[in-house]
């Protein structure tokens, strides 16, 4: 371990689920996702109701991809941005397994993944479940505007992504191997726009960043991808600007969830952001490119702000945080 960088050698990657809303399905990305809805109802009579069915969604199919069973998984790590992570403490009366609530923003479903890594590496655990969830209209109704007022925003804003992802890492071997986690440190460069996520985030991601690649001693493109979680269309420039000042240039190698899960033509301002869009298109998309040797390193690198409406409304700054996470393509000894 350095400073802030674990590396794993018996951390796997069983088995992923996900579980999106209408708008998430019909993206460039609606194919890699293994559960969708037509609605943001979900079928369920309210928002938070539905968000509950698509994170135990998540974990149920993650579970089923791993080829294991309920009984098999030691723990469930999950989180949400609702108050008191009340999505994820609700959804877990379904699952008799012990349980950690965590939250970090829409850096979560890192968070979550490298906790769980952490806790296999040691030898103590066998098999935990990670996941995250996010919903536009609860996030809209906690910390912006209830969808029924229709204010106006500007275009810096984001657009909560309605899905979950989960992932069920296991001791026992698999294709993808866990192989390395930097967890982040508060960073707050005095942004004070809540409308403006992207330019408040990006420089917790670059800080992130660069103490991975100086820890492990390794430059940027020892991965084939380096995927940032909602920074979007106006923090990921602020990104590559950051890291080309620091020499460590990225432009070459960088996506980022929040551009990458909805299209131009769909209106979502600078683009996706919330716990799920992180989750879904690492745990769908991500993985995908791995499972079909398309990609063999990938580093994603989750961001969030640690803030909430009271903060806001007291014209407080913007702490941030980032945790990254490496994932390499491995064989599968007999």
């Amino acid at each position: 371990m350095e400073r802030a960088t674990y590396v794993f050698d018996r951390v796997y990657l069983k088995g992923t689920g996900t579980s999106v809303g209408p708008l998430e399905k019909q993206g460039p990305l609606g194919e890699y996702f293994d559960r969708d809805y037509e609605n943001n109802y979900c079928g369920e009579k309210n928002w938070e109701a539905a968000e509950r069915r698509l994170l135990s969604d998540a974990i149920i199919i993650a579970i089923i991809n791993s080829g294991l069973k309920l009984e098999d998984v030691d723990l469930i790590i999950a989180g949400d941005l609702i108050n008191q992570n009340v999505i994820s403490n609700y959804a877990m009366r379904d699952f008799d397994v012990p349980f950690l609530g965590m939250y970090g923003a829409c850096s979560t479903s890192m968070q979550t993944l490298l906790t769980g890594s952490i806790f296999i590496n040691s030898g103590m655990f066998n098999n935990i479940v990670v996941a995250s969830s996010s919903h536009n209209a609860t996030a809209e109704r906690q910390f912006r505007y209830p969808t029924e007022y229709g204010g106006q925003k500007p275009p810096t804003m984001t657009f909560t992504v309605t899905g979950a992802g989960a992932a069920l890492i296991s001791s026992i071997p698999s294709s993808i191997k866990i192989t390395a986690a930097t967890i982040g440190r508060v960073i707050d460069a005095k942004q004070k726009n809540p409308n403006d996520m992207g330019s408040a985030m990006a420089p917790a991601a670059s800080d992130t960043l660069i103490r991975h690649f100086r820890d492990l001693n390794i430059s940027p493109d020892y991965y084939d991808m380096i995927v940032t979680g909602d920074l979007s269309q106006i923090g990921s420039q602020v990104l590559l600007d950051i890291m080309e000042y620091e020499n460590y240039p990225i432009n070459k190698l960088h996506h980022d969830c929040g551009k990458m899960i909805y299209s131009e033509d769909q209106k979502v301002f600078a683009g996706g952001s919330g716990c799920a869009c992180c989750a879904v298109v690492t745990f769908g998309y991500i993985k995908r490119l791995l499972d079909t040797d398309q990609i063999k390193r990938a580093l994603v690198v989750a961001t969030g702000a640690l803030l909430n409406p009271m903060m806001t409304l007291q014209k407080e700054t913007i702490p941030c945080i980032a945790h990254a996470v490496a994932f390499e393509k491995c064989e599968v000894k007999p």
